[in-house]
C-alpha cells in the first residue's frame, strides 16, 4: 500500500557525513598553493570562490550521469550555499545584505556553470570562459593551464567508479602536471 502522505515527507538525502567529506574534498583541493602560485588565479575572496566554483562544477557534472546521485547533487549544492552564507557573515556582513550576496553567489554559480558547460567541448572556448570568470580576462596562457586541468578532471572523475563518488572514495587528480600542460 503506497502511503497517502509521502509527499509531505523531505525527499531522501545523502548521509551528512558524505556530504561533508565530499564538499571538504571540493575546498581543499581548490586551495591547493599551485593555483594560485602557479595559474595565475588571484588569491583573493574571489579568486578562491571561483576556484571552488570551477571544482564544484565539475564534480556535480559528473554526477549528473550516475544513476541515484540527484540528491547528493543538490545536498552538495546546499551545503556550498551554507558555506558561502557562513562566510559572509564571519566576515561581518549583515543579516539584511546576506541575502542580496547570497542571490549574486547563485546567479554566479549559475552562470559560471552554463557558460562551462557550454564551452567543455569547444576548443578555447573553455579557456576563454576561465579566463573571463577566473583571471579577470587576462592570462590566457594561465587559463589553457586551467582549460586543460579541468578536462583532466573531468576525464579522471569520469574514469571513477560510480559507488566511490556516491561515497566521498575519489580524489582529485594534481593540480598541475606535465599531462595537461597544453
Amino acid at each position: 500500500m503506497v502511503w497517502p502522505f509521502n509527499h509531505f515527507r523531505k525527499p531522501r538525502q545523502a548521509p551528512r557525513g558524505t556530504i561533508e567529506a565530499i564538499y571538504g574534498m571540493i575546498v581543499t583541493q581548490a586551495r591547493e598553493p599551485i593555483f594560485y602560485r602557479d595559474l595565475g588565479v588571484p588569491d583573493t575572496v574571489n579568486g578562491r570562490f571561483d576556484l571552488l566554483l570551477l571544482h564544484l562544477w565539475l564534480l556535480l557534472r559528473r554526477l549528473r550521469t550516475v544513476q541515484g546521485a540527484t540528491e547528493l547533487s543538490q545536498a552538495l549544492f546546499d551545503r556550498f550555499c551554507e558555506d558561502m552564507d557562513d562566510n559572509l557573515r564571519e566576515m561581518g556582513i549583515g543579516d539584511q545584505t546576506v541575502p542580496k550576496r547570497m542571490r549574486a553567489f547563485g546567479e554566479a554559480f549559475y552562470g559560471r556553470v552554463q557558460a562551462y558547460d557550454q564551452a567543455m567541448d569547444g576548443g578555447e572556448a573553455l579557456a576563454a570562459a576561465i579566463c573571463k570568470n577566473i583571471l579577470n580576462g587576462t592570462r590566457m596562457d594561465q587559463a589553457r593551464q586551467l582549460a586543460a586541468y579541468a578536462r583532466a578532471t573531468e576525464a579522471d572523475l569520469g574514469r571513477a567508479d560510480e559507488a566511490a563518488l556516491l561515497c566521498a572514495s575519489f580524489k582529485f587528480p594534481p593540480a598541475l602536471t606535465e599531462d595537461i600542460t597544453p
